[in-house]
């Protein structure tokens, strides 16, 4: 990478774990019950994870100003690993040998891409 080219992978890769951030929460929201169906849409979970969302999407925008446009999807597909570390720590799910595997072979894909 030439000058300070790092500096928009570090900021692609942070709007993907915000945005990974933000579907974890939107699914912290959906797990719990409200009294009505507007109460769905709008409670601190829902707009806060919006919010991180249009966050995600003004960073990943301004990122592509030192990123090139074919490593934008190889860069989002870290989001599967951010989720899978996320809904593991803030909703408690239990991750399996078959996540483990995939998770492996993202990065592996990751890795390939970065070096050819």
């Amino acid at each position: 990478m030439i000058n300070n080219e790092w500096i928009y992978y570090a900021m692609y890769l942070f709007s993907v774990l915000v945005a990974s951030l933000s579907q974890v929460i939107l699914k912290k929201s959906a797990m719990i019950h409200y009294e009505s169906r507007i109460r769905e849409y709008l409670n601190g979970y829902v707009i806060i994870a919006y919010f991180f969302l249009l966050s995600s999407s003004l960073l990943t925008t301004f990122s592509y100003r030192g990123v090139p446009l074919t490593m934008g999807p190889v860069l989002e597909s870290t989001g599967y690993i951010y989720v899978g570390i996320l809904g593991m720590l803030i909703l408690k799910e239990k991750i399996s040998r078959r996540k483990i595997i995939g998770n492996l072979l993202i990065v592996g894909g990751i890795l390939i891409y970065a070096f050819i």
